[in-house]
């Protein structure tokens, strides 16, 4: 199974909850909403309209970075970069019902995760992207196999998503390497026409 998962963007006319839509439109069943600059009012009112557009779709609905608000909305989980909190004090204040991914970028931050109980990682950046800020080193096929290489040799079977500039193209390489899945964002909302993108992409993936 090749995952494919969508964090929330915008455009000048595009807002977070279209994005969403677009990307359950064209099939995607995985929703992280993200929201670096948001108010905490703008947050929740948003993350209110994407569960319940998740919900629709039967899709898996994920917040990014704040725990507090994924437990008081039920949402499916949250997902913590490496600035955020840990994912061991996430863990104790959600409890087991609930997903928590991890942000890596070396095996090392990968190992830690796992330690902590992250359920899976978003493992990146595989390109340059201008999506996110302190970008960290950028990985490549070659990074992802030899954190993949490293997780063998160490018996950790975490799933692994690649995350980071990736477009439809690189999709039969990176299921070749084993990967377990792709995260996207912009990309998507930059084509010509998003909804069909995602449908290609979902067919790709599958």
């Amino acid at each position: 199974m090749f995952d494919v998962q969508f964090i929330t963007h915008f455009t000048p006319t595009i807002t977070y909850v279209d994005s969403a839509r677009i990307a359950l439109e064209g099939g995607c069943r995985w929703i992280q909403l993200r929201m670096k600059d948001a108010s905490e009012a703008e947050l929740r009112a948003t993350a209110i309209d994407v569960q319940a557009l998740c919900h629709q779709y039967s899709a898996t609905f994920i917040i990014d970075d704040h725990v507090d608000l994924a437990k008081q909305l039920h949402a499916d989980g949250v997902h913590l970069g490496k600035q955020d909190m840990p994912i061991k004090e996430a863990r104790q204040r959600l409890g087991m019902n609930f997903i928590i991914g991890g942000t890596a970028n070396t095996f090392d931050d990968l190992k830690q995760h796992a330690a902590n109980g992250a359920d899976y990682i978003g493992c990146g950046p595989f390109r340059f992207t201008t999506t996110k800020q302190k970008l960290a080193p950028i990985l490549g096929l070659d990074g992802y196999r030899s954190i993949l290489t490293q997780m063998k040799e160490e018996g950790l079977t975490l799933p692994v998503v690649g995350i980071g500039g990736i477009t439809l193209h690189d999709i039969p390489a990176l299921k070749a390497i084993g990967l377990s899945g792709i995260a996207l964002s912009s990309g998507i909302l930059k084509a010509e026409a998003p909804v069909r993108e995602m449908k290609e992409i979902i067919r790709l993936a599958q």
